[in-house]
């Protein structure tokens, strides 16, 4: 897969993907969404996009068409927010990312936690840097209890044999789902037609 297009995306425009192991399933199942993984663009290298994400193990950059070449199928779609940013936007944005590169990853999804998930981390460089919510934090509670599909028993294994109901967390359905983002591309999903955010 090829990406060289520096002018179709932005600094700042999320990136969603689903990668196809069990545990990212089983978070998709539990948020009900197709999107599983999400990762934030920073740049573009001449070559292509660049993409900061938090990953197993460790958080890193990455290119637009690797970042895309780990999702099942090749699916992806990417958001920016309603009326786009400005260059001081931007860079308070990138000015956010080196501090959150090389954190271990957190499987326990904590967003209380100094470890990092992906989507805590593409949430928590826009508040920090724009204060700015493009997700919601909720409890592990409200995400499980409000889904009747959720597989509890597989939650129960992956927590040692205790849920922790109340524990803090931000998924990456939160994020698609947010009225702050608007879709601009997307390959292999069901969604209504793109439309280009505007830019100031």
């Amino acid at each position: 897969m090829e990406i060289n297009n520096p002018d179709k995306y932005e600094v700042g425009d999320v990136v969603f993907t689903t990668i196809g192991t069990h545990l990212f399933g089983q978070i998709s199942e539990a948020s009900q969404c197709w999107s599983n993984h999400v990762g934030i663009i920073i740049g573009h290298d001449g070559s292509d996009y660049l993409v900061a994400e938090s990953r197993v193990p460790l958080s890193t950059t990455t290119t637009l068409a690797r970042f895309i070449a780990r999702s099942s199928c090749q699916r992806y779609a990417i958001k920016r927010l309603t009326g786009g940013l400005d260059e001081s936007q931007k860079i308070a944005l990138i000015e956010q990312v080196p501090s959150r590169l090389h954190k271990l990853y957190h499987t326990g999804f904590n967003y209380n936690s100094s470890r990092q998930f992906c989507s805590k981390f593409v949430f928590d460089i826009y508040k920090q840097a724009l204060s700015i919510s493009i997700g919601n934090i909720e409890s592990f509670s409200d995400l499980l209890s409000g889904n009747p599909n959720a597989k509890l028993t597989f939650w129960k294994f992956w927590f040692l044999g205790s849920i922790p109901w109340e524990r803090k967390t931000v998924t990456p359905a939160s994020l698609w789902h947010h009225p702050n983002l608007v879709l601009i591309d997307a390959k292999g999903i069901e969604t209504p037609q793109p439309e280009m955010a505007e830019t100031i």
